[in-house]
């Protein structure tokens, strides 16, 4: 009798604690490993994904700290829609990855767990945001849209490789690789092999017909450039003029990952023409005297320079004096508020152009908000952090800046090497 009831009195503690285990998130179980879940069974499909399986889900991120919640996302209110990817085992006990692999296809579940292992153990943070700390918790929602097996997708992607060859009625035979090479024309001349430069045209889609990619006249190096061996292995197949179909199945091509829209176990199309090859010899020949060409146009830029600046300033009778470093420094409107300096946080509307008038950039044609900079962090061009200290705030003033203090011999989008470079600044806000 008195076992029985030292065992009752046992039986009601467990059950006692196990309620208070779960009570801290009313309507919630706890797993063995700690993860607090709800599972909504919807589909009526009972396989659960495993790890290395591909999903397909929604779901949406909320932290609580501090009582207040903050949506990090939702994957129904962005462009991308639901998220694709591959299950990777745990990063730690109770972790998200256990409560995906509680769900079936149609299956939905609420989860919590630790932010501050989520963004330090999955996100892969070195650190983890300000306002979480080691009591922040997150809930997800999550709804199961696909499951599908490497094994599984394996499998279709070759039946709907085999009734693409059957529609299109290609009966040339793979390669050992896999490889299709199907060509279109043949080409003519030097052979492509290592070390020799390919000029062609390029379409890459996948078996339905969506393009992926085109480009035409591009160039590159055989056995220098890394790139997908089934492309490697049916170019190297061509001569100048060819045209052909390379056919790739997915172990030639992006594999078991995909690619951006490209998803994995995809099998895709090459359509090349190769426009042109050149030797080794030939194309160095050729790349050397691009080298001199350009080298030779930089020499002449910084010769001239200095009388273009000249030209520029007596046709806009700029009588500025340039202060040590060769700024120009015309003041516009004189501000009245702050005063810039080395540290201020400063927003700046600006227009630049080159010497010649022609416009290389400007925030207000880019909706008219203003661009902010802390200035002398070296986070702009030294012209800019030297000409911002003599402003204030609503100051205006046309900076002239020349190629030692802008970017040198360097090209930058528009603007060539030895540029001098005028911008017409606008100071919004000094902080």
């Amino acid at each position: 009798m008195k076992n029985t009831f030292f065992k009752l009195v046992a039986l009601v503690m467990m059950v006692a604690i196990a309620a208070s285990c779960t009570s801290k998130y009313p309507g919630f179980k706890k797993s063995d490993s700690g993860l607090y879940y709800k599972v909504y069974k919807v589909g009526k499909d009972t396989v659960k994904p495993k790890v290395k399986d591909w999903i397909s889900l929604e779901y949406k991120l909320v932290v609580t700290s501090k009582g207040k919640d903050s949506t990090f996302i939702d994957s129904k209110k962005t462009q991308q829609g639901p998220l694709r990817m591959q299950l990777p085992p745990s990063d730690y006990k109770g972790d998200i990855y256990e409560g995906m692999r509680m769900l079936a296809v149609g299956d939905s579940g609420e989860f919590i767990v630790n932010a501050d292992s989520l963004f330090k153990k999955t996100f892969r943070q070195g650190a983890r945001p300000k306002y979480i700390d080691t009591n922040t918790v997150a809930r997800f929602s999550i709804h199961m849209i696909g499951i599908d097996s490497p094994e599984a997708l394996q499998k279709k992607e070759k039946e709907t490789l085999a009734k693409f060859l059957a529609d299109n009625k290609i009966t040339v035979a793979p390669q050992p690789s896999g490889l299709y090479y199907v060509e279109q024309a043949e080409g003519k001349g030097t052979k492509i092999d290592s070390g020799c430069q390919v000029i062609y045209n390029v379409k890459i889609s996948m078996l339905d017909g969506k393009q992926v990619f085109g480009q035409d006249s591009m160039k590159f190096v055989f056995g220098k450039r890394p790139d997908m061996s089934g492309f490697l292995e049916g170019i190297k197949l061509m001569k100048k003029g060819g045209k052909a179909r390379l056919i790739l199945p997915s172990q030639l091509a992006f594999g078991e990952r995909g690619y951006k829209e490209i998803p994995p176990y995809t099998t895709i199309i090459y359509d090349v023409q190769v426009l042109d090859v050149k030797s080794k010899t030939e194309y160095e020949k050729a790349e050397a005297a691009d080298k001199k060409k350009a080298e030779q146009k930089k020499a002449n830029a910084k010769k001239s320079e200095a009388g273009l600046l000249q030209k520029y300033l007596k046709d806009n009778k700029i009588t500025a004096k340039p202060t040590a470093t060769g700024l120009y420094y015309v003041e516009k409107v004189k501000g009245t508020g702050t005063q810039i300096k080395a540290g201020s946080k400063v927003s700046v509307q600006y227009t630049g152009t080159l010497l010649n008038g022609k416009k290389f950039d400007s925030s207000r044609d880019r909706g008219g908000k203003p661009f902010d900079i802390e200035v002398g962090k070296g986070t702009v061009i030294k012209g800019w952090d030297e000409g911002l200290t003599m402003m204030c705030k609503g100051g205006k003033a046309i900076l002239i800046i020349p190629s030692s203090i802008a970017y040198g011999d360097q090209v930058m989008g528009g603007i060539p090497a030895y540029s001098t470079l005028v911008f017409d600044l606008e100071v919004v806000d000094v902080k």
